[in-house]
Protein backbone atom coordinates (compact mmCIF):
# COMPACT_ATOMS: atom_id res chain seq x y z
CA UNK A 1 0.00 0.00 0.00
CA UNK A 2 1.20 3.54 -0.69
CA UNK A 3 1.76 5.87 2.27
CA UNK A 4 -1.16 7.97 3.43
CA UNK A 5 -0.67 11.57 2.36
CA UNK A 6 -1.92 13.42 5.37
CA UNK A 7 -3.69 16.74 5.36
CA UNK A 8 -2.83 19.33 8.00
CA UNK A 9 -6.29 18.85 9.50
CA UNK A 10 -5.46 15.20 10.14
CA UNK A 11 -2.61 16.16 12.48
CA UNK A 12 -4.01 17.34 15.83
CA UNK A 13 -2.45 20.32 17.58
CA UNK A 14 -2.56 18.36 20.86
CA UNK A 15 -1.26 14.85 20.26
CA UNK A 16 -2.61 13.67 23.60
CA UNK A 17 -6.15 14.18 22.30
CA UNK A 18 -5.35 11.79 19.45
CA UNK A 19 -4.38 8.97 21.79
CA UNK A 20 -6.27 5.70 21.98
CA UNK A 21 -7.16 4.32 25.39
CA UNK A 22 -6.52 0.71 26.38
CA UNK A 23 -6.69 -0.66 29.92
CA UNK A 24 -6.86 2.89 31.26
CA UNK A 25 -3.66 4.10 29.57
CA UNK A 26 -3.36 6.11 26.36
CA UNK A 27 -0.34 6.44 24.08
CA UNK A 28 0.77 8.42 21.10
CA UNK A 29 3.74 6.82 19.32
CA UNK A 30 6.09 8.40 16.79
CA UNK A 31 8.40 6.31 14.60
CA UNK A 32 11.24 7.21 12.24
CA UNK A 33 14.44 5.65 10.90
CA UNK A 34 18.01 6.79 10.44
CA UNK A 35 20.58 5.25 8.13
CA UNK A 36 18.49 3.99 5.23
CA UNK A 37 21.06 5.04 2.64
CA UNK A 38 24.60 4.48 4.01
CA UNK A 39 26.97 2.00 2.41
CA UNK A 40 27.96 0.56 5.78
CA UNK A 41 26.53 -0.10 9.20
CA UNK A 42 23.07 -0.84 10.56
CA UNK A 43 19.83 0.97 9.97
CA UNK A 44 18.33 2.45 13.14
CA UNK A 45 14.63 2.67 13.92
CA UNK A 46 13.51 4.95 16.72
CA UNK A 47 10.13 4.99 18.46
CA UNK A 48 8.90 7.41 21.11
CA UNK A 49 5.71 6.88 23.10
CA UNK A 50 3.88 9.55 25.07
CA UNK A 51 1.62 8.27 27.83
CA UNK A 52 -1.52 10.33 28.33
CA UNK A 53 -0.69 12.51 31.38
CA UNK A 54 -2.92 11.96 34.39
CA UNK A 55 -2.67 15.56 35.58
CA UNK A 56 -3.01 18.97 33.95
CA UNK A 57 0.50 19.87 35.11
CA UNK A 58 2.04 16.82 33.43
CA UNK A 59 0.12 17.57 30.25
CA UNK A 60 1.47 21.13 30.22
CA UNK A 61 5.04 19.95 30.88
CA UNK A 62 4.80 17.40 28.08
CA UNK A 63 3.49 19.97 25.58
CA UNK A 64 6.27 22.42 26.49
CA UNK A 65 8.91 19.68 26.08
CA UNK A 66 7.90 19.00 22.48
CA UNK A 67 7.25 22.62 21.53
CA UNK A 68 10.62 23.50 19.98
CA UNK A 69 11.84 20.13 18.75
CA UNK A 70 13.01 19.76 15.12
CA UNK A 71 13.79 17.04 12.63
CA UNK A 72 17.21 15.49 13.36
CA UNK A 73 18.52 16.44 9.91
CA UNK A 74 18.03 20.13 10.79
CA UNK A 75 19.95 19.91 14.06
CA UNK A 76 23.67 20.02 14.70
CA UNK A 77 25.29 16.98 16.36
CA UNK A 78 25.55 18.91 19.64
CA UNK A 79 21.86 19.87 19.48
CA UNK A 80 20.90 16.24 18.86
CA UNK A 81 22.98 15.18 21.85
CA UNK A 82 21.20 17.79 23.96
CA UNK A 83 17.77 16.52 22.92
CA UNK A 84 18.92 12.97 23.60
CA UNK A 85 19.93 13.95 27.14
CA UNK A 86 16.62 15.79 27.63
CA UNK A 87 14.73 12.70 26.46
CA UNK A 88 16.56 10.56 29.02
CA UNK A 89 15.50 12.97 31.77
CA UNK A 90 11.93 13.10 30.46
CA UNK A 91 11.79 9.31 30.55
CA UNK A 92 12.83 9.37 34.21
CA UNK A 93 9.99 11.81 34.88
CA UNK A 94 7.47 9.58 33.12
CA UNK A 95 6.77 12.05 30.32
CA UNK A 96 7.75 9.62 27.59
CA UNK A 97 9.44 6.34 26.76
CA UNK A 98 11.57 5.42 23.77
CA UNK A 99 13.27 2.50 22.07
CA UNK A 100 15.84 2.26 19.29
CA UNK A 101 16.50 -0.89 17.28
CA UNK A 102 19.67 -1.33 15.23
CA UNK A 103 19.21 -3.84 12.41
CA UNK A 104 22.50 -5.09 11.03
CA UNK A 105 24.00 -4.80 7.58
CA UNK A 106 23.82 -8.60 7.35
CA UNK A 107 20.03 -8.51 7.65
CA UNK A 108 19.91 -5.66 5.13
CA UNK A 109 21.94 -7.70 2.63
CA UNK A 110 19.93 -10.85 3.22
CA UNK A 111 16.41 -9.42 3.35
CA UNK A 112 16.59 -5.87 2.01
CA UNK A 113 16.40 -2.44 3.61
CA UNK A 114 12.58 -2.33 3.71
CA UNK A 115 12.45 -5.62 5.60
CA UNK A 116 15.13 -4.37 8.01
CA UNK A 117 13.14 -1.23 8.79
CA UNK A 118 9.93 -3.21 9.33
CA UNK A 119 11.84 -5.52 11.69
CA UNK A 120 13.17 -2.52 13.59
CA UNK A 121 9.64 -1.11 13.95
CA UNK A 122 8.35 -4.42 15.33
CA UNK A 123 11.22 -4.60 17.81
CA UNK A 124 10.65 -1.05 19.03
CA UNK A 125 6.92 -1.44 19.49
CA UNK A 126 7.44 -4.71 21.35
CA UNK A 127 10.06 -3.09 23.58
CA UNK A 128 7.77 -0.18 24.45
CA UNK A 129 4.91 -2.54 25.18
CA UNK A 130 2.26 -0.16 23.86
CA UNK A 131 -1.20 -1.42 23.03
CA UNK A 132 -2.17 -2.08 19.42
CA UNK A 133 -4.93 0.48 20.09
CA UNK A 134 -2.31 3.23 20.41
CA UNK A 135 -2.20 6.10 17.93
CA UNK A 136 0.94 5.59 15.82
CA UNK A 137 2.48 8.25 13.56
CA UNK A 138 5.22 7.26 11.10
CA UNK A 139 7.46 9.30 8.84
CA UNK A 140 7.59 9.04 5.07
CA UNK A 141 6.86 5.66 3.52
CA UNK A 142 7.16 3.44 6.58
CA UNK A 143 4.29 1.57 8.19
CA UNK A 144 3.66 -0.17 11.49
CA UNK A 145 2.47 -3.79 11.68
CA UNK A 146 -1.13 -4.04 10.51
CA UNK A 147 -2.42 -4.93 13.98
CA UNK A 148 -1.80 -1.30 14.94
CA UNK A 149 -5.07 -0.17 13.46
CA UNK A 150 -4.73 3.53 14.36
CA UNK A 151 -1.67 4.45 12.34
CA UNK A 152 -0.94 7.34 10.01
CA UNK A 153 2.06 7.63 7.70
CA UNK A 154 2.83 11.32 7.21
CA UNK A 155 4.95 12.73 4.40
CA UNK A 156 7.67 14.87 6.05
CA UNK A 157 6.30 13.75 9.38
CA UNK A 158 9.67 14.44 11.00
CA UNK A 159 9.03 18.12 10.25
CA UNK A 160 5.35 18.20 11.21
CA UNK A 161 4.90 15.96 14.23
CA UNK A 162 7.15 16.49 17.27
CA UNK A 163 6.97 12.91 18.51
CA UNK A 164 8.28 11.71 15.12
CA UNK A 165 11.00 14.38 15.26
CA UNK A 166 12.19 13.04 18.60
CA UNK A 167 12.10 9.47 17.29
CA UNK A 168 14.30 10.65 14.42
CA UNK A 169 16.77 12.22 16.85
CA UNK A 170 16.96 9.14 19.07
CA UNK A 171 17.58 6.87 16.07
CA UNK A 172 20.23 9.20 14.63
CA UNK A 173 22.13 9.65 17.91
CA UNK A 174 22.20 5.93 18.71
CA UNK A 175 23.32 5.01 15.18
CA UNK A 176 26.04 7.69 15.17
CA UNK A 177 27.35 6.43 18.49
CA UNK A 178 27.55 2.91 17.07
CA UNK A 179 29.43 4.08 13.97
CA UNK A 180 31.89 6.10 16.06
CA UNK A 181 32.58 3.04 18.18
CA UNK A 182 33.02 0.81 15.12
CA UNK A 183 35.42 3.32 13.59
CA UNK A 184 38.08 2.13 16.05
CA UNK A 185 37.92 -1.34 14.49
CA UNK A 186 38.37 0.01 10.97
CA UNK A 187 40.50 3.17 11.37
CA UNK A 188 41.33 3.43 7.68
CA UNK A 189 37.65 4.08 6.87
CA UNK A 190 36.99 7.00 9.26
CA UNK A 191 33.45 5.87 10.03
CA UNK A 192 33.38 8.41 12.87
CA UNK A 193 33.39 11.17 10.24
CA UNK A 194 30.85 10.05 7.63
CA UNK A 195 28.92 7.41 9.64
CA UNK A 196 28.97 5.02 6.68
CA UNK A 197 27.38 7.34 4.12
CA UNK A 198 28.74 7.31 0.60
CA UNK A 199 31.02 10.33 0.74
CA UNK A 200 33.90 10.68 -1.71
CA UNK A 201 36.37 9.82 1.06
CA UNK A 202 34.42 6.69 1.98
CA UNK A 203 34.11 5.49 -1.62
CA UNK A 204 37.82 6.01 -2.17
CA UNK A 205 38.59 3.94 0.93
CA UNK A 206 36.38 1.11 -0.32
CA UNK A 207 38.19 1.13 -3.67
CA UNK A 208 41.57 1.11 -1.94
CA UNK A 209 41.00 -1.36 0.90
CA UNK A 210 37.93 -3.30 -0.21
CA UNK A 211 34.72 -3.67 1.79
CA UNK A 212 34.74 -4.65 5.46
CA UNK A 213 32.34 -6.91 7.33
CA UNK A 214 30.49 -3.72 8.22
CA UNK A 215 29.63 -2.86 4.62
CA UNK A 216 26.30 -3.53 2.97
CA UNK A 217 27.45 -5.65 0.06
CA UNK A 218 24.11 -5.21 -1.71
CA UNK A 219 24.76 -1.44 -1.78
CA UNK A 220 28.24 -1.78 -3.30
CA UNK A 221 27.62 -3.56 -6.59
CA UNK A 222 29.00 -0.72 -8.72
CA UNK A 223 31.94 0.05 -6.47
CA UNK A 224 33.14 -3.53 -6.05
CA UNK A 225 32.43 -4.75 -9.58
CA UNK A 226 35.52 -6.44 -10.93
CA UNK A 227 37.28 -6.81 -7.58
Amino acid sequence: MSPIRSKESEIPADLHKASRTSNGMSYVVGIDEAGRGPLAGPVAVGAVSIPNPVTVELRKTSKNFFKSIKDSKKLSPSDRELWFALALEARKEGLLDFAVSLVSEKVIDRKGISYAIRLGIKRCLASLGVSTESQVYLDGGIKAPKEFIHQLTVIRGDEKIPVISLASIMAKVIRDKRMIKLSKRFPEFNFHKHKGYGTFEHRQAIRKFGPTTLHRRSFLTKLTKGR
